[in-house]
């Protein structure tokens, strides 16, 4: 249960607690050092997770924006563009690190024009003397702030054609990769099988304390180990935290369902008041976007919130709700009634 103090929290899938069950696994683990390349358990996490991926090797990181940081910078060089949307999480919500890191600056397409021929084309740029020239292909799935949609396969093999055509690599910020498999009932490896590399986090969703891994090929994830320790991500007896990803990888994944199908119902009876514009895509995942026609954000934000459903305001009146394995269907009733009641 996410109930804490009688609040429901629904800001994020990352608020999630460790289990017992996660605790025992953590306060178990076989560590060692892991710059002596000495600690088992982290060994063990990323080569589980590269295969469930499809990938060579894997590289345990403190963050997801780590993780696509360093997939970016594996891919590119200074002065040149990378090709992503308007709205990723790379762009948005990184801190500026692709520019301040690696040198490179975005070239943006509209998440509504859903990674069309056309949309590609217009915002690819190819070498000249003028122009930043597109160099990498960055792709998130699901997409958080397309509220929760998921590319299917069909999408990402036509970007994966483009991006052959141009002789580029794609990487992706696979931070949902595990909702966008369950959403479409196709496995992580299937989706992923384009990307040269992507990075998957263990605390969204999954619910684990701290962690991303990022995946590729074994070349690459041996100079992505030198990059990780340049910037300061390289740890020691970290198989403690590991283990709390290893555990979530292999018991929660088949929790993912339900969160889905709470975010439905909790989506499906905002959509019947009539007065909510909902974003709820299909498939969907655990993401729900609303607002209340009418009302302002912050003040409804605030409004929940003393009534012990605790949301975030993302801007221009919308509401985010995530559905998390500590979410259950008491606490899902609950928080449609807290909507509904201060429609």
């Amino acid at each position: 249960m996410s109930l804490k103090n009688n609040r429901i929290d629904l800001r994020s899938d990352t608020v999630t607690v460790p289990t017992a069950a996660m605790r025992e696994a953590m306060a178990e683990a076989v560590v060692g050092d892991d710059v002596y390349d000495e600690d088992t358990t982290v060994q063990e996490l990323e080569r589980e997770v590269a295969a469930l991926c499809g990938k060579e090797a894997g590289l345990f990181v403190p963050s997801g924006t780590m993780g696509n940081q360093i997939g970016i910078h594996l891919h590119t060089r200074h002065g040149e563009s990378v090709l992503t949307e308007r709205e990723a999480h790379v762009f948005l919500y990184e801190a500026g690190a692709a520019s301040a890191l690696s040198g490179v600056q975005f070239d943006l397409i509209p998440h509504e024009e859903n990674w069309s021929l056309d949309s590609l084309n217009a915002h690819f740029k190819s070498e000249n003397m003028h122009s930043a020239a597109t160099s990498l292909i960055v792709m998130e799935n699901s997409h958080n702030r397309a509220a929760g949609r998921v590319y299917s396969l069909d999408t990402i093999s036509r970007v994966a054609t483009f991006a052959h055509s141009k002789n580029l690599p794609m990487h992706c910020d696979g931070a949902r990769i595990w909702n966008a498999s369950v959403a479409l009932g196709v496995s992580e490896r299937e989706l992923l099988k384009p990307f040269l590399t992507a990075s998957v986090c263990l605390s969204k969703g999954l619910g684990a304390p701290v962690g991303s891994v990022l995946v590729g090929p074994q070349s690459m994830m041996s100079r992505a180990r030198k990059i990780r320790k340049r910037w300061g991500g390289q740890m020691r007896q970290v198989g403690i935290i590991a283990a709390g990803g290893l555990h979530a990888v292999r018991q929660h994944r088949s929790l993912l369902k339900k969160d889905h199908e709470r975010a439905a119902a909790f989506a499906g009876a905002l959509k019947s008041a009539g007065t909510v514009d909902v974003k709820y895509p299909q498939p969907g995942t655990n993401l729900v976007y609303f607002r209340v026609n009418g009302r302002d954000g912050d003040m409804l934000a605030k409004l929940y919130g003393e009534h012990g459903l605790i949301l975030n305001h993302l801007g221009h009146n919308w509401m985010r709700a995530v559905f998390h394995f500590q979410i259950d269907d008491v606490m899902t009733a609950r928080a449609i009634e807290i909507v509904q009641k201060y429609l």
